[in-house]
């Protein structure tokens, strides 16, 4: 086995380059201490910042100069951080900007108080007075909405005295499930006793082995059946906490909470749900033809991650992953290439794996940084897919910072996922449309299947989930351990089907879906990936107008709200059954998968 590499025995032209942010740590020390002073001018502000158009600007100002320091600060220490998270350094350099984030947040807190408390009229009048103001209009008008579910600054010092350990149960439950709980032992393929962890139970379940992904499986559930009653507890703390608050912010649900920011109405939610239902037997005909290549007699939940097509076995360079990138990504037009390249060829792209490093892959930059790619890039298909979809992230972020203002600069989460999985699926098709090998060409669609399979599917599940133990919990219904495992076991009958066995271990699965902790969360995986495949399936078929107004999206930022981002694509979202389109192209890719088996 080939050992781990330190930090400084990779090559620094596959290193991101954070000297392009502060050229040594004492330059960022140096702007910590000028971000502590700044923070200090904001005291004169309070008790008059709306009291005329002068003073606002003024404040505004300052309140960029901080946004930019911090912005910068923020992006430096964390990304050194990632670089080797076992050098205290980098994690002393956090915990000195958190402390200095935190004064800044206590110095800014008048601001909101104030706001609600002026006349909008006058504060609109005020806007009206320079082009600067008037440039933050959008803005002041988002935070209106707000008004009817203002607290005093009283109000809420005491809300957060009361909620001050919410976020425990979300820490308990990690701190349980990360660090505390062992799962025991499993023997693999080749006979090996391997550890299982919540890490490598995604490598055993997908085993070609029925009996190592079958024990992995009952392993993990079982464990988490040993924790049912504190892991039910900690969620259910959780979900009561939410519904204390939207009570207090006076809304009608925390569906209705969760969903007011990106200004969505409930019923998109619930049509998701609806629109999944109505096509499960897609998803079921997928299942029982999988059971068919699997040569078995009855099919498990355990069974169903489970390959049918072997991996490619091919290894590819950085370069030559850079490379077909690419040129799957020369459909998307010149502009677009040159923002690809202008990422992979100055030093933004950290690559390899090392010693302490950050596991997985992100895109990360802001208004005043370059965007920059982890990687721990292996050389597999997969990497070369995590490249695409990162990219699509950095260039989105391009566009959007270098096309708007500071405030309307970052785009929310409903459309981040858009960008990133057009080019995954951009990629796929060009990788399957320029291969004359038939594994190559099964392998391909068995991903995209799985991924369609993973995303909509079963994100719509627990969002369905989510629903029905928030719907059950604001009309005072008390729920358990038992509950939860009933409601949960019942979904996965419902959408896996009668030809699947659905093992009775599997009520335990919600307990390891972090995401729970954050609520109504989890639809927008399905929503984005949706949007995606319309979108893709259009600029692959050569709607060159199409695409430049995909473009023309990307530069959008936060100047719209999501589902008006998307109406500029001259796609409405519900009227034009976007998720019924996704599911229909799962059923067209089914077909071809089937297809190719056949010819086989």
């Amino acid at each position: 086995m080939e050992k781990q590499k330190l930090r400084n025995q990779i090559d620094n032209k596959y290193k991101w380059d954070l000297t392009r942010i502060y050229k040594t740590d004492e330059e960022f020390y140096k702007e910590l201490e000028l971000f502590k002073n700044k923070i200090d001018e904001i005291k004169k502000y309070e008790g008059k910042l709306f009291s005329n158009n002068n003073i606002l600007e003024d404040y505004i100002n300052l309140d960029e100069q901080l946004d930019k320091l911090s912005n910068k600060l923020s992006e430096y220490a964390s990304l050194k951080n990632c670089e080797d998270q076992t050098n205290i350094k980098y994690q002393e350099m956090i915990t000195a900007l958190m402390d200095t984030y935190s004064k800044y947040q206590n110095e800014t807190s008048f601001f909101d108080e104030e706001f609600y408390k002026s006349d909008y009229n006058k504060i609109q009048q005020l806007l009206e007075k320079s082009d600067k103001l008037k440039s933050y209009k959008l803005y002041f008008d988002r935070l209106n909405r707000y008004r009817e579910h203002y607290l005093s600054k009283e109000q809420e010092k005491i809300v957060n005295q009361l909620t001050r350990n919410y976020s425990s149960n979300s820490q308990i439950y990690d701190m349980l499930t990360d660090s505390e709980m062992k799962f025991g032992n499993i023997i693999d393929e080749d006979n090996n006793k391997i550890e299982l962890t919540q890490s490598n139970f995604s490598k055993y379940i997908m085993s070609n082995n029925r009996n190592v992904r079958k024990n992995a499986f009952n392993k993990i559930y079982k464990t988490f059946e040993n924790y049912k009653n504190t892991i039910s507890l900690t969620y259910l703390n959780n979900v009561d906490n939410d519904i204390n608050l939207i009570k207090i912010y006076k809304y009608n649900s925390t569906l209705e909470k969760e969903l007011f920011d990106d200004n969505i109405d409930i019923s998109l939610y619930n049509n998701l749900i609806e629109s999944v239902h109505n096509k499960l037997d897609i998803l079921y005909e997928y299942f029982e033809y999988k059971r068919k290549l699997l040569k078995l007699d009855k099919i498990h939940l355990y069974d169903l991650y489970t390959k049918t097509s072997n991996d490619i076995d091919k290894n590819y360079s950085f370069e030559q992953s850079k490379e077909i990138v690419l040129k799957a990504l020369n459909v998307m037009g010149e502009d677009y290439l040159k923002q690809a390249n202008y990422i992979f060829n100055n030093n933004l792209i950290d690559v390899y794996n090392n010693v302490g490093k950050t596991g997985g892959a992100f895109s990360s930059g802001n208004f005043d940084t370059d965007p920059y790619i982890l990687l721990n890039f292996e050389g597999k298909y997969n990497d070369i897919s995590t490249i695409a979809h990162e990219l699509g992230h950095s260039i989105h972020t391009r566009y959007s910072c270098s096309n708007n203002i500071r405030p309307y600069s970052n785009y929310r989460i409903f459309v981040a996922e858009i960008a990133s999985t057009v080019n995954e699926l951009l990629l796929a098709s060009y990788m399957y449309n320029n291969t004359k090998d038939n594994n190559e060409k099964k392998y391909i669609l068995n991903q995209l299947l799985d991924n369609i399979k993973a995303t909509i599917y079963r994100q719509t599940m627990f969002a369905e989930f989510e629903k029905i133990v928030y719907d059950k919990r604001e009309a005072e219904i008390p729920l358990s351990s038992e509950s939860l495992n009933k409601i949960y076991y019942d979904l996965n009958k419902l959408y896996f089907g009668k030809n699947v066995i659905v093992d009775k271990k599997i009520s335990y699965e919600w307990e390891r879906i972090p995401h729970f902790y954050r609520a109504f969360y989890v639809y927008k995986y399905a929503t984005s990936l949706s949007i995606s495949m319309y979108i893709s399936d259009k600029i692959i078929n050569g709607d060159t107008k199409f695409r430049d107004k995909y473009i023309e999206f990307l530069k959008l930022g936060d100047t719209k709200y999501p589902l008006d981002e998307i109406k500029t694509l001259g796609i409405d979202f519900e009227k034009d059954k976007i998720i019924d389109k996704a599911l229909d192209k799962f059923g067209e890719l089914f077909n071809k998968f089937k297809e190719l088996n056949e010819r086989m």
